[in-house]
């Protein structure tokens, strides 16, 4: 059974569509990349699938259950955790209590939440960095702690929206590295990148939208080569 079930889904805002009929399936364990040109309806997709919004028409399962019109924080409590686009940390409070304030959705306790913190501020290399104020972090770590802050709810599954943007090649090996590393503790992820070396590297398979509509769906080295995702958007053949 698939983790998670997009059906036929669409979402408008007043006379304009953002997102038309659109379907796609995420088997448990796998990476599955969301690309597109800039408007094409990935965040929204994001937002339906994670309560932020409901969707106009269609309808989101998640381990089975339907998840449609449900709030946020009630999916993120059924296992599906996201990061944002523009990373929005607790500003004034440290690394450690941005991921601490995660952890209290699963945790009884300060002790246990503590724990929780503890392990994913280790994994995603950010320990050291644990008493210092999220503000003062340089772009890379933030979006590091964008991660870890998801990561601390224990999800299944882990949205990514854009995590690798402006970050620089050392930077992106290092937040490559941490995908696969998330993907070998079990958890399912569903990214949204224009990286395009990134989401070839690392996607098990690709959905590709444009104008709102999913116009191909594929392994990374059929999506590279087809030419309707190439005229739209790659604008040359990728190779995987």
């Amino acid at each position: 059974m698939s983790l998670l079930e997009v059906k036929k889904v669409s979402r408008f805002f007043g006379g304009i569509t953002a997102v038309k009929d659109v379907s796609f399936e995420i088997t448990k364990g796998e990476i599955l990349g969301l690309i597109g040109p800039n408007g094409a309806g990935k965040t929204t997709v994001f937002n339906v699938v994670n309560g932020f919004y409901p969707p106009s028409r269609g309808e989101v399962f998640f381990k089975g259950e339907r998840i449609s019109g449900l709030k946020p924080h009630q999916i993120c409590q059924r296992g599906l955790a996201r990061t944002f686009q523009v990373v929005k940390p607790l500003q004034r409070m440290s690394v450690l209590d941005n991921v601490v304030a995660s952890a209290f959705l699963r945790a009884k306790d300060r002790k246990e939440a503590d724990t929780i913190a503890a392990d994913v501020l280790n994994f995603t290399a950010l320990y050291d960095d644990r008493n210092v104020i999220s503000k003062g972090l340089p772009l890379g770590k933030r979006k590091r702690l964008e991660i870890a802050r998801a990561l601390a709810t224990q999800p299944d599954l882990l949205l990514l929206d854009e995590s690798f943007a402006g970050l620089n090649p050392s930077e992106l090996d290092e937040s490559i590295q941490i995908i696969r590393n998330i993907k070998k503790r079990g958890i399912t992820i569903m990214i949204i990148e224009h990286h395009m070396k990134v989401i070839m590297s690392i996607s098990d398979r690709i959905v590709v939208l444009n104008y709102g509509e999913k116009i191909a769906e594929g392994s990374p080295l059929e999506i590279g080569k087809n030419p309707l995702v190439v005229e739209a958007y790659l604008g040359e053949a990728q190779s995987a």
